[in-house]
């Protein structure tokens, strides 16, 4: 399939989830994920109207930088590394995956301008999975006033990859209530308006319960 047709499936399943709970359609972002995909797919998805890409690791992010469109926002989307940081400080829009203060004092000490990040929350207490316990959020965030490179737009999380949409839905709806929680504080370096969350088998759940940007790889760049 081409990314275009995937990509007009995605956006008719965009459109009924928004509908649903009588949301804009234009609310949602969609990063489409190129990990594991070659130069030329993700070249596709550029042009079938895909500006925002996220990676998972530094050096394929690199790599995909150096060689696509300028056009590109880039959102680093896995598990960040301190030491690993300026390898793409100057590159990202977007940390979708702070979670530690020595990654915010790397971002501080070698960022020439103020990075938007997200802070990765682990919802559904997943062993396997890296974030901050939703009881561990808000202390931190009042950390981060201490670094003024470190501008923290929003949340994310992933839900478990499980059938029970009903866990995968309360996953979603915690991290949507914290971010309320976060707003009501009234944070000047956190404005936390966004919420990461919801990837292919659950970004229509994700919309649902307030996702403004989802996260999508094999639904969008998959199997040609």
């Amino acid at each position: 399939m081409s990314v275009r047709t995937n990509l007009e499936e995605i956006y008719n399943k965009i459109k009924h989830a928004c509908q649903k709970v009588n949301r804009d359609p234009s609310e949602i972002m969609i990063i489409g994920v190129t990990k594991y995909v070659t130069i030329e797919r993700a070249e596709e998805a550029i042009k079938a109207g895909i500006t925002n890409l996220g990676e998972n690791r530094t050096e394929e992010l690199t790599e995909k930088y150096n060689q696509l469109s300028d056009e590109v926002k880039w959102h680093f989307i896995g598990t960040l590394q301190s030491r690993k940081v300026r390898d793409i400080i100057d590159k990202v829009d977007a940390i979708h995956s702070l979670d530690r203060l020595s990654i915010a004092k790397q971002i501080n000490s070698r960022s020439n301008d103020v990075i938007d990040c997200f802070v990765q929350v682990n919802v559904s207490g997943e062993t396997s999975k890296h974030g901050l316990s939703p009881e561990d959020v808000v202390p931190f965030i009042e950390k981060l006033a201490e670094y003024e490179k470190v501008r923290v737009v929003g949340l994310m999380t992933m839900a478990p990859h499980i059938e029970d949409k009903d866990k995968i839905r309360q996953v979603f709806k915690k991290l949507a209530q914290l971010k309320t929680r976060i707003q009501d504080n009234h944070y000047e370096h956190a404005p936390c308006q966004f919420l990461s969350m919801g990837m292919s088998n659950d970004y229509e759940i994700a919309i649902e319960e307030g996702a403004t940007h989802i996260r999508i790889g094999s639904s969008l760049v998959g199997p040609e």
